[in-house]
């Protein structure tokens, strides 16, 4: 689970007690209980857990002040200041490799302890938060998100700015190295995924036996408290009702704490885990064979995947040149590999319009207002970043976040430059004929795609070869034929 805290709310939730020594009148005695965040911390931070003996763990300082002596107990040593340290010394809960691995877990969950550390896992959708580490000044990279709902992260190094009122280092947006990294974490697990997948199975079969056998132990203990308890009722004096009472108070107490874990262990025992369905275990086998889409699903939390990476990653250094963000990765186990992302320039977001929709837009407001621009991009298929549609309002926002200047009233006849109407009209023909023309290459003019105006010289029109082109397809043209008083009629029109 990554950290200490993440264990005790474990313990918490799924009601597992755990002993503890409590001190009163009695003296010391053993209390099953659900346990405190320092218990879990002093349970896997104390040698004797991995079966080791250890002494003079902790010391005491003296010095003076005001002219006396003062001595402060109780402050810890490092390990190698310790006295005594027996490795093996009894049989422990867990190997002595895996408690220096937690002890190198728990340290590097301690924000701003070390420079070094990581940082525990915490809340947000940055994948690589407390993973990165700056390639020009080799601070590390803080996160902070924003967005309509607070989760857009960015990376950024500010620890200059912050400690000596510098400028900020570097910073970039996390969505495209986000993606690409999980696209080489996927790569390094993939041909694991079977194996994964038969691990998640069998310890879905074992989590309930071992609940089973923690309450199992704690039962043992509160049994053995009842017979202490009574024991001590029948040796006090019946005459002294005063300690008889509070006696008889304490085995009532110990009697309903079995009775509560008795209940408990009956309810583990009738439902025992029910295994996968056949349908379930297909699928947690498809998914171990496509690591991609178990990695998308979505059931897993963000949480989820920065555990996995941090399992395979240690660190990684990041520098920024140009447009490009240069990664070391740094995998666990010594290996190094390199990986280039490309940065978004200033201004760009993944709501940004396509490139060609703004080049498009920046030719069209040569010619047109904002309101015929948006028809020509709506009929031309092309979409706002969001995915919507054109409007003016959206049109005059895209021009002014990339400068794009404004159509001005008469612009096109000042450059002497006419529409497909106007052309018509000046060679006295209909569009359509002043589209076989441009079609069948006679008359010179331009598109910038399909649904924008047609782009023609004025001076184009003046042409002799172009004036008599479009004055042999009118002659051409033939009369309409006209309906007249139910017969066809090929020379009268009716009015």
């Amino acid at each position: 689970m990554q950290s200490v805290r993440q264990v005790h709310l474990w313990f918490r939730h799924e009601r597992v007690p755990l002993p503890a020594l409590t001190y009163g009148a009695e003296g010391h005695l053993v209390e099953w209980k659900l346990p405190v965040y320092n218990t879990i911390l002093h349970i896997l931070t104390n040698p004797i857990y991995a079966g080791a003996y250890a002494f003079g763990r902790t010391g005491s300082r003296i010095s003076i002040e005001a002219g006396r002596k003062k001595v402060v107990r109780g402050f810890k040593r490092e390990r190698k200041d310790w006295e005594v340290l027996i490795p093996n010394h009894h049989e422990g809960y867990l190997s002595w490799a895996d408690h220096e691995r937690n002890l190198g877990l728990i340290a590097d969950n301690a924000n701003g302890k070390n420079p070094m550390s990581r940082g525990a896992l915490r809340r947000g959708e940055a994948l690589l938060a407390g993973l990165l580490r700056c390639g020009h000044c080799g601070r590390k990279l803080h996160v902070a998100y924003s967005g309509k709902d607070g989760n857009t992260g960015r990376y950024n190094c500010r620890g200059g700015a912050n400690n000596h009122g510098g400028d900020p280092c570097i910073s970039f947006g996390g969505m495209r190295i986000d993606r690409d990294m999980a696209a080489e974490v996927i790569e390094r697990l993939q041909p694991l995924g079977i194996e994964a997948a038969l691990a998640a199975r069998a310890t879905r079969s074992r989590a309930n036996e071992d609940k089973r056998a923690q309450v199992e132990l704690a039962l043992e203990q509160a049994r053995y408290e009842v017979g202490r308890a009574r024991r001590q009722y029948d040796a006090v004096d019946p005459d002294n009702r005063l300690v008889a009472a509070e006696l008889e108070k304490r085995w009532n107490d110990r009697l309903a704490v079995v009775r509560n874990l008795e209940t408990e262990l009956e309810g583990l025992t009738a439902s025992p885990a029910v295994d996968l369905t056949p349908a379930d275990r297909e699928r947690l086998m498809t998914l171990g064979a496509d690591l991609e889409r178990a990695w998308s699903s979505a059931g897993v939390l963000p949480e989820t995947r920065k555990r996995i990476v941090r399992t395979l990653i240690d660190e990684i250094v990041v520098r920024v040149e140009d447009n490009t963000l240069d990664l070391v990765i740094r995998w666990h186990g010594g290996d190094h590999s390199a990986l280039k992302v490309k940065k978004n320039r200033s201004g760009q977001h993944r709501w940004s319009a396509a490139g060609e929709t703004v080049d498009l837009v920046r030719v069209l407001a040569r010619q047109m207002p904002d309101k015929a621009i948006a028809s020509v991009l709506n009929r031309s298929g092309k979409t706002t970043g969001r995915g919507n549609g054109w409007t003016k309002s959206r049109v005059c926002s895209l021009r002014s976040h990339n400068e794009i200047a404004a159509y001005r009233e008469g612009e096109r006849r000042d450059r002497g430059e006419v529409t497909l109407d106007e052309a018509a009209a000046a060679l006295s023909v209909s569009p359509s004929t002043v589209r076989r023309l441009i079609k069948d290459g006679q008359l010179a003019a331009s598109q910038l795609c399909k649904g924008a105006p047609w782009i023609i010289k004025a001076a184009d029109l003046e042409r002799p070869d172009v004036k008599r082109a479009a004055t042999a397809r009118r002659l051409r043209r033939p009369r309409p034929a006209i309906r007249y008083k139910n017969n066809w009629n090929y020379n009268e029109i009716e009015r």
